[in-house]
C-alpha cells in the first residue's frame, strides 16, 4: 500500500471511530432527563453535565486551529470545566455536546493525508498530528464510557442498550465497519 493510501485509510478509520463514540454518547444522552445529566455518584465524581462541559472545552481548545496553534489555548479554563454551571437546561447541555463534536469532526475532516506527520503542540509538547488525534480518541473514549455508565445506572431497567443485548450475541451480524 502506498503511503498516501495508508494515510487516507487511517483518517477514514479515525473519523469512523470518533463518529462511533459520538453515536454512543448521543444514545446515552437521549435517554437522560435533566436530573440524570446533573446526577453524580458521589461528591468526588463528575456528572454527565460536567463531563460534557469538559469535553466541550477540551475539543474546542484542541481542535481550533489544530495544525497551527497549541492545543491548550490560553483562554481555556480547564479547571472551570469541572465546576457545574448552574442553570444549564437539557438543550443547552446538548448544544455544548454538539459544538464540541462539530469542532473535532470538522478539524479531522479538513486534514489531508500529508498532515498526519505534521508537528502539533499540546501544552508546548511536540506531537505528530496522528499522535495527538489518537491521544484525543483515547481521552474522548474514556469520557463517553463514563457518560454511558452514568446514564445506564440512572435508567436502570428502562435503559435501552447501545450495543448487542444480553443473550443476543449469536444473532448479531456486524456491519462491514464495526
Amino acid at each position: 500500500m502506498d503511503p498516501e493510501a495508508l494515510a487516507v485509510a487511517v483518517l477514514d478509520s479515525l473519523l469512523h471511530r470518533f463518529r462511533g463514540l459520538k453515536r454512543q454518547g448521543d444514545g446515552a444522552l437521549a435517554q437522560c432527563g435533566e436530573p440524570d445529566l446533573k446526577w453524580r455518584p458521589d461528591l468526588e465524581s463528575n456528572s454527565v453535565l460536567v463531563i460534557v462541559q469538559h469535553l466541550h472545552g477540551n475539543m474546542q481548545s484542541r481542535w481550533t486551529n489544530f495544525l497551527t496553534a497549541d492545543g491548550d489555548k490560553p483562554d481555556r479554563d480547564r479547571d472551570g470545566e469541572f465546576v457545574e454551571r448552574i442553570g444549564l437546561s437539557h438543550d443547552e447541555i446538548l448544544r455544548l455536546w454538539e459544538e464540541g463534536w462539530t469542532c473535532l469532526l470538522s478539524a479531522i475532516e479538513a486534514l489531508a493525508p500529508n498532515d498526519l506527520l505534521r508537528e502539533v503542540r499540546i501544552r508546548g509538547q511536540a506531537l505528530t498530528a496522528i499522535d495527538a488525534i489518537e491521544r484525543q480518541l483515547a481521552h474522548v473514549g474514556g469520557h463517553v464510557g463514563q457518560i454511558v455508565w452514568i446514564a445506564k445506572y440512572r435508567k436502570g431497567a428502562s435503559w435501552s442498550t447501545l450495543s448487542i443485548s444480553r443473550g443476543q450475541s449469536r444473532q448479531y451480524t456486524p456491519s462491514p465497519r464495526d
